[in-house]
């Protein structure tokens, strides 16, 4: 039988509804959400809101104008450089009708929604393989070869999690304005390496657009939340390609109210920081191949000799363990599985079932 991988993870309701397990029973490491739960003050938030049908009845500000506020004061810049819908495809989609882009540059592998986005624009993209020994890093000097109107990109990658460091990615965001470039930066999972955003660089990169990410790194996925960073132009032409009410009233006040939360994102980076370091580890003893990434999830390959479906879905079955299965990752090697990070007590659990199913592989 063939195995039919969820295209996005956080699927563990239906994989489970598929394997004849119980739900309860499974530990997802698919879906890279912060283990330490949504701050407490986006509960509050909500719970209060939810005491009278306000938030229901009335219908959202068709400017978000808190919300733009909220955000552009988290990345300090003007509200006026925020546009804002609900998650990063809306945005990439209306970006691609907003601007006069015909063709795109697009490193692989790469998040999955990128080239459908791109196909249903009819934009024509050309491929740029990265490669597994390098560590997925960037070239520049290969990107820039060939004349694009667009580059479509994210840093830390996806699904790597290499990160692009400032002088370097400065670097290529030159070369490409130079050659007239726009640059479509997905920063989804940047908040665990925010010294490295080129948010500050916006006034020098006028043709950069940056996507950004709440919901995953506050633990509110459910709640469907993304923004723009461009300049005040482009944020207009984007928002007339956008429906009216993108976001409703809960999510705004979720996003809000975790966006004050310093304290929990400056304990998220350092929790995150030494459980990927310690999970890294665990996996290079045994031989998994992980890649060093700088986010909350590894990237690993398993030995040449394991088929890797029927290894996902003995984890699945055996285990109770949700990996990322990458084979639907184009233009990366076969034989890749993903880990979320999560905390010590699950990050063990994980490295256990490996080296259990590793063992009967």
């Amino acid at each position: 039988m063939i195995v039919q991988f969820p295209i996005h993870g956080g699927q563990a309701g239906s994989l489970a509804e598929h394997y004849k397990v119980d739900r309860a029973t499974l530990l997802d490491f698919s879906a890279n959400v912060n283990p330490e739960g949504p701050p407490a003050s986006v509960l509050k938030a909500l719970h209060a809101n939810l005491r009278d049908a306000t938030s229901l009845i009335h219908y959202p500000d068709l400017q978000h104008v808190s919300l733009r506020r909220a955000i552009a004061a988290s990345v300090s810049v003007d509200p006026s450089r925020i546009s804002i819908a609900n998650g990063f495809v809306p945005l990439l989609e209306a970006v691609l009708r907003a601007l006069p882009i015909r063709s795109c540059l697009l490193p692989m592998p790469a998040f999955n929604e990128y080239q459908p986005a791109l196909l249903r624009a009819r934009i024509h993209f050309s491929p740029c393989c990265l490669r597994a020994q390098s560590g997925f890093q960037y070239d520049i000097q290969e990107m820039m070869s060939a004349s694009h109107e667009a580059v479509l990109f994210a840093n830390p990658q996806n699904p790597s999690g290499a990160l692009t460091r400032a002088e370097q990615m400065i670097e290529l965001l030159e070369a490409a304005t130079n050659k007239g470039m726009y640059i479509l930066l997905d920063e989804a999972f940047i908040d665990y390496a925010p010294e490295h955003s080129m948010v500050p660089l916006l006034e020098r990169f006028p043709r950069m657009i940056l996507f950004r990410s709440v919901t995953k790194f506050y633990a509110i996925p459910g709640m469907r939340i993304a923004y723009c960073v461009a300049h005040a132009d482009v944020i207009k032409m984007l928002n007339e390609n956008l429906p009216p009410w993108p976001v409703d009233n809960l999510a705004s006040i979720a996003v809000q109210a975790a966006l004050q939360e310093e304290e929990y994102a400056d304990r998220t980076r350092r929790l995150n920081h030494d459980r990927r370091r310690r999970l890294l580890e665990g996996l290079e003893t045994l031989e998994l191949q992980p890649y060093p990434g700088a986010a909350n999830f590894l990237l690993f390959r398993l030995p040449k000799h394991i088929k890797p479906a029927a290894f996902w879905e003995s984890m699945i079955v055996n285990h109770k363990i949700v990996l990322r299965s990458c084979e639907n990752y184009s233009h990366l090697p076969t034989g890749h599985l993903r880990a979320a990070v999560r905390d010590d007590g699950d990050n063990d659990r994980l490295l256990q079932a490996l080296s259990g199913q590793l063992s009967d592989s």
